[in-house]
This record gives structure tokens, C-alpha cells and sequence, in this order.
């Protein structure tokens, strides 16, 4: 992403119409739904009702972890889905089958994961915190130079301990093209807080401009 380019925002971790439709009424680009066991794991029903209720123009998103492509694309078309962000050990292979409708994510721990990214065909690639045992969602960031040494394979979705006080820095620093939160916007696992939302979104957008002004107290 180059420096200056407006950066898409996406709330994840939705399991309710009022914080989805409040994440698109705040000017989200897009929302997750979280099919893998997670405190925000929802059911293809649920998300079904969801998406039948939100305004055109937001790109709807479903997060799995190590799925058959039978059972991704079924609940896909099943809830009206957009994209399908993988979080698992999927294959390349299974990432290309789905393309262009896919997003490849990868825990990072250190620079190694810099050497798996150009095996994989992706509409983006999303960089996550490592963690021993879970998926995403750690509330934890890593290493943005990492994230920033990616970019050069292509579109990077910055994830990881996410905050409406940090992502502003983090935009600086790594020049995704997208960002990604779910715990740092939140009253509770899977409630969303609207003034963080707004607060996010509002510190993703203004991004460039806000770098040249000093922090408010």
C-alpha cells in the first residue's frame, strides 16, 4: 500500500445485526463473522440474518479455521459471504480453488513467515499475532517492521492488538492496505463498544492527516 492511499478498516468478530449494522453506519469497510471455536463463534443461521440486514457496499467476510472447501463454500453461499479468511494450516492448493473470493492469514513469530507468503495465491495476505494455541484474537501486537517487510508481496491486512490509540501508528509505521479488530473495539468478547468503533475508524481514516497534529490529552 503506498504511503497516502486510504486504508480499509474491517471489524471482526461480529455476533450481533446491532454492532454489524453500527461497524457499517461508522464506515467500516467490512465485517467478519467468526465460524471456528472462538467467544465469538457464530452459526451460518445466525450470520444469514445478519447479512440479509446490511447495506449494500460492505464486504462481508467468514473467518474459518482448517475447513473443507466444500464446507467454506457452502456456508459462503449459504450467508451471502464476500470472502472467506482462512486461519488455519489450509494449502496453498485449497487458497487458489477459492480465489479471488479468499484471504490467507498467518500467525507472525519472527521473519520466517516473510518466506511463506509467496506461496500462496491471495487476494491479501493477513498478518496476525503468534500464539501457541489461538487463532486470532490474541489482543496482542507483534513486530510491525514484519508487517511492513511484507507489503512487498502484496495487499497486507495489519491485525494484532489493534487500538483505537495505536492505529494510527500502526498505519504510519506499515502502510497496509487494510486493518483489522475485533478485542480492541470491545465492552466484552464478541460486544462491540461503539465509541471505540467510532474511535477506530475515525483514527484509521484520519490517519495522514492527524500524523502532523499533536495528541490530544
Amino acid at each position: 500500500m503506498k504511503p497516502g492511499s486510504v486504508v480499509k478498516v474491517k471489524i471482526c468478530g461480529l455476533t450481533s445485526l446491532e454492532d454489524a449494522l453500527a461497524a457499517a453506519e461508522l464506515g467500516a469497510d467490512a465485517v467478519g463473522f467468526v465460524f471456528a471455536p472462538s467467544p465469538r463463534r457464530v452459526s451460518p443461521r445466525q450470520v444469514a440474518d445478519i447479512v440479509s440486514e446490511l447495506p449494500p457496499f460492505v464486504c462481508k467476510v467468514g473467518v474459518f479455521v482448517d475447513t473443507t472447501i466444500e464446507e467454506i463454500t457452502a456456508t459462503m453461499d449459504s450467508c451471502g459471504l464476500d470472502m472467506a479468511q482462512l486461519h488455519g494450516n489450509e494449502t496453498p492448493d485449497l487458497c487458489k480453488a477459492l480465489l479471488p473470493r479468499v484471504i490467507k492469514s498467518f500467525p507472525v513469530k519472527d521473519e520466517s513467515i516473510l518466506s511463506l507468503l509467496p506461496r500462496y495465491q491471495a487476494r491479501a495476505y493477513l498478518l496476525d499475532s503468534y500464539h501457541d494455541a489461538l487463532k486470532g484474537g490474541t489482543g496482542h501486537s507483534f513486530d510491525w517492521e514484519i508487517a511492513q517487510q511484507a507489503t512487498r508481496y502484496g495487499r497486507i491486512i495489519l491485525s494484532g492488538g489493534l487500538t483505537p490509540e495505536n492505529v494510527r501508528q500502526a498505519i504510519s509505521r506499515v502502510h497496509p492496505y487494510a486493518v483489522d479488530v475485533s478485542s480492541g473495539v470491545e465492552s466484552g468478547p464478541g460486544i462491540k463498544d461503539r465509541a471505540r468503533l467510532r474511535a477506530f475508524i475515525q483514527a484509521a481514516r484520519g490517519c495522514d492527516d492527524a500524523e502532523s497534529q499533536p495528541e490530544s490529552e
